[in-house]
């Protein structure tokens, strides 16, 4: 079809109606860090609608407002949902919270922290507690085995 017979708005509307950011099933569990993450990100959600407000007519610029609203309606749930867990200082098992250093089979080592799933970021060390790998490690000891995607491995050490 030809541009000719397409109504500007349309890429606007399109936008407007954004869908929801899913929200996950699994009880939302945070860390310390996480929470403050989820306030923060509420916060920006409530400036950044704000703006949008602000900004005039709302009809200028739909597509500010629609991410505003979705925005703010996620972080808003995910902030009402949070549920606070306190790691131990010196954890003797895998925990919540919690880091976890251990060997392959290959002999490469990693570690990873164990955080609520907005905070997961593999890359940055820290995985999702509903995760494959974090299933396998929770609560097991210093000197433990876990199967990980059909590999054994062994706990090195734990922390906070």
């Amino acid at each position: 079809m030809s541009v000719a017979f397409t109504k500007e708005g349309d890429l606007e509307s399109t936008a407007a109606d954004l869908p929801d950011r899913p929200i996950s099933p699994h009880p939302n569990l945070v860390t310390a860090s996480g929470l403050a993450a989820l306030e923060a990100g509420l916060a920006e959600a409530r400036a950044a609608y704000h703006a949008a407000q602000a900004a005039g007519d709302v009809q200028d610029d739909r597509t500010a407002m629609a991410r505003a609203t979705r925005d703010l309606r996620y972080f808003g749930a995910r902030r009402a949902s949070a549920q606070l867990v306190e790691t131990p200082p010196d954890p003797d098992r895998v925990v919540f919270g919690g880091q976890v250093t251990f060997e392959r089979e290959d002999g490469r080592q990693q570690t990873f922290r164990i955080v609520g799933e907005d905070e997961a970021d593999p890359t940055q060390g820290s995985v999702s507690y509903v995760s494959p790998l974090a299933k396998a490690l929770l609560g097991k000891a210093v000197g433990e085995t876990a199967m990980v995607a059909g590999d054994e491995v062994e706990i090195l050490s734990l922390g906070a």
